[in-house]
């Protein structure tokens, strides 16, 4: 596919996806879910990508949904809108390679969707966030009214997807809605040193804490605890194998992909 909205550069274990489209403020559009679809399938097919960092490109994240395009829809053509993008959140979601968000600006709306739907949050001192649907007289159509409640509780999900306010990043970080608060130009070296951090560590592991992780919040904890048991016992006669050897050998374990 042909970008014209999203820029990938991959190195050392890293992809680094930038959203470009600054004259709008990253705005989402359908072009935008078209390519990201595209991208993850991408992503996903080369084992060489071990870290996805995501993030945007000028003042903003992403300040939200791209209003222009959606005031002329209809009911069903909204409800439509809603389930492309919930398609293409719900694949990044479950990319079996974990996503960092790196939130440099504005994550707004349909771009504080897209961080949710991201495994962890990294926020640079000068970013505001929020759901400010209400303000237009709408609700979120990307999941903020499930994923929100998950991770952040009730209380603070109602306040800011009711109140439509943008919450400062201090703010955000003692919500539990970003992982760290760090000085802009700190932003990216921060999320590129984590993400060779979590690159190095075992891949088969890795992936397989994403997949208990993300399937297990959907299920009864019992099952969950299950799943956990089946995951751990498939990396004894492979990866995990080699990383106990090394361990007790002192040397530094050689991963597979």
């Amino acid at each position: 596919m042909n970008y014209e909205i999203l820029k990938m550069e991959a190195a050392d274990g890293v992809a680094v996806v930038t959203v470009s489209r600054p004259q709008a403020l990253n705005a989402l559009n359908t072009r935008f879910f078209q390519e990201m679809d595209s991208l993850l399938g991408e992503i996903a097919e080369r084992d060489e990508i071990k870290v996805v960092v995501l993030t945007g490109e000028g003042k903003a994240f992403v300040a939200g949904a791209d209003i222009a395009e959606m005031v002329h829809k209809t009911q069903s053509e909204g409800q439509a809108f809603s389930i492309m993008g919930q398609k293409t959140f719900r694949g990044l979601e479950f990319l079996e390679k974990p996503v960092i968000a790196a939130i440099n600006g504005f994550a707004l709306g349909g771009g504080l969707e897209l961080a949710l739907a991201c495994d962890l949050r990294i926020a640079s001192a000068k970013a505001k966030f929020g759901q400010p649907e209400v303000n237009l007289g709408l609700i979120p159509g990307y999941a903020a009214t499930q994923r929100l409640p998950r991770l952040i509780g009730l209380g603070n999900a109602f306040f800011l997807l009711m109140t439509g306010e943008m919450v400062g990043a201090e703010d955000a970080l003692r919500m539990g809605l970003v992982q760290k608060v760090v000085e802009p130009e700190q932003l990216l070296p921060t999320v590129l040193a984590l993400a060779k951090t979590i690159a190095a560590k075992g891949p088969k592991a890795v992936k397989l804490v994403k997949h208990v992780v993300r399937v297990g919040s959907l299920m009864d904890f019992e099952s969950g605890c299950a799943l956990e048991s089946e995951k751990f016992g498939s990396l004894f006669e492979n990866e995990g194998a080699e990383g106990m050897r090394a361990f007790l050998e002192k040397r530094a374990p050689k991963w597979t992909a």
